[in-house]
């Protein structure tokens, strides 16, 4: 035992602390979530869902095929017409209560369940996307029955059927970002979440049906590409609310241009944190560390470009390297985890694939000692710098545990560095200085800008992007309006 009164080096070693996974329940075989029943798959197929911190099969889904989504748009538009429409605001908001507190129930069960499908440490599942997930359900629950005050002088009527399409790095977050205002609203809803994290999608269900929703009003299909193709294109869907990436987006809003469906997209980003040189650099430092390492920088808002003033450059990067030096990057369901699996092996050599050229194009590259498991798919913590503008880590997105360092002098060559992207979705801003926060939000190109704070949600504040980051806003009031009809001057 180390004597800790003496002076000398010393180590710390965690004991590990998994998370029990009896309290999941996998069923073998997984089918469609149609009319408020389990279906098997017209299309007939059928694909695998594993671990990918382990490479274990964890289940069997249902692969939807056009058959399929038909159906199931067939189903959603007879729950809306047969009724949820013309339920009144306060009835709505029942039914979106019970899904929040059945949520809250059964939280620790969606949280192993997420992150065995799909790779993030438990703490990330477990306090922040399950707690946020029912948020949103008891914040739109709360705006159920009041649509004719939201939007002063016009009437607020629902759309119809909604399809709605849903991304891998926060399946039950996504998933309540776009149901609850879809059925606050009085639409109803055809959800197709990522073929590499369906499960906790399909434990929703049974959540639905326990809440006792009506048949029709939420239907489950999964699959792949082809699915959401499929979903996009059904001309019985009034409304396509889509988070993913760019290229599928571009593709999604040049099909459904002239045909009247209504569209919002959540794509892509390249989020700067810039950090002046007044700035809290601890506060700072653990800011950093949180948008783009506590998330494995699998979200499209993470701050993946670390914009540093010259003259506290060294002083971050030495903070910075010596926090990172402490990341524990492994098993996700160990509670120490910071670091869990990348979702998947595509995901995972597209990383690597940057991170070479980053390498290549002159870069300088940190990443910490630290020995990845043998099995599952990891990528170490790793910081670039000596980066320009022009290389191709500050520029595409990477969607993995990297991060970009680059340098200014100036507020106005900070604002000029930032807004270099095509992207346009976050920004963070540290600085003790309140006039220079409100005069860089200002100028921006970001639809949410954080303040001495990263990666900071709630479901009371709007969230989306501009440019090819996408358009229009989940959360708050703002997520009310794609999903509504508002008539009136």
């Amino acid at each position: 035992m180390t004597d800790l009164t003496q002076p000398g080096e010393f180590t710390l070693e965690y004991a590990t602390a998994p998370e029990s996974t009896a309290i999941v329940s996998l069923r073998d075989t997984y089918g469609l979530f149609i009319g408020g029943a389990w279906v098997e798959p017209r299309s007939g197929s059928y694909f695998p869902t594993i671990n990918p911190a382990t490479e274990e099969h964890l289940a069997t889904v249902a692969e939807g095929g056009a058959e399929d989504i038909d159906l199931a748009v067939v189903a959603a538009r007879q729950a809306w017409e047969s009724g949820w429409r013309d339920l009144s605001g306060r009835q709505r908001a029942k039914y979106l209560y019970r899904i929040a507190r059945l949520l809250q129930e059964r939280s620790r069960e969606f949280a192993v369940l997420e992150t065995l499908d799909g790779g993030k440490p438990i703490k990330e599942s477990r306090d922040v996307d399950l707690p946020l997930a029912a948020a949103h359900f008891f914040h739109y629950a709360g705006w159920a029955d009041k649509l004719d005050y939201a939007f002063a002088g016009r009437r607020a009527a629902p759309l119809g059927v909604a399809g709605q399409i849903i991304p891998w790095n926060f399946p039950m977050l996504m998933a309540s970002w776009k149901l609850a205002p879809a059925l606050a609203t009085g639409n109803t809803v055809v959800l197709k979440p990522a073929e590499t994290t369906p499960l906790t999608a399909l434990l929703l269900a049974e959540v639905l049906q326990d809440a006792e929703l009506p048949p029709g009003v939420v239907n489950i299909v999964t699959g792949a590409g082809a699915t959401g193709a499929a979903l996009v294109s059904h001309p019985g869907i009034d409304k396509v609310a889509f988070t993913g990436s760019t290229g599928v987006g571009k593709r999604i809003q040049a099909e459904l241009a002239g045909t009247g469906k209504r569209l919002t997209l959540e794509l892509g980003g390249k989020a700067a944190n810039i950090v002046f040189e007044d700035a809290a650099l601890d506060q700072a430092v653990e800011g950093i560390v949180n948008g783009i390492w506590f998330n494995q920088g699998h979200v499209c808002c993470a701050g993946s470009r670390l914009l540093v003033q010259e003259s506290v450059h060294d002083l971050v990067l030495d903070r910075l390297t010596t926090r990172l030096d402490t990341l524990r990057v492994g098993d996700p369901l160990d509670k120490n985890t910071d670091i869990g699996a990348i979702n998947s092996r595509e995901q995972l050599e597209k990383i690597q694939e940057l991170v070479a050229s980053g390498v290549d194009e002159g870069a300088e590259i940190y990443q910490p000692d630290c020995v990845l498991p043998a099995k599952g798919f990891f990528h170490a913590p790793t910081v670039f710098t000596s980066v320009s503008p022009s290389h191709r880590i500050a520029r595409e997105e990477i969607f993995g545990p990297v991060l970009s360092v680059l340098t200014f002098r100036t507020p106005d060559e900070a604002v000029e560095k930032a807004n270099n992207t095509p992207y346009g979705l976050s920004a963070g801003v540290w600085t003790e200085k309140g006039s220079r926060i409100l005069w860089m939000a200002e100028r921006l190109r970001a639809g949410v800008v954080w303040a001495n704070t990263f990666n900071q949600f709630d479901p009371a504040s709007p969230f989306g992007g501009y440019r090819e980051s996408g358009f229009g806003r989940e959360g708050g009031r703002h997520g009310l309006a794609p999903y509504l009809n508002l008539v009136g001057a």
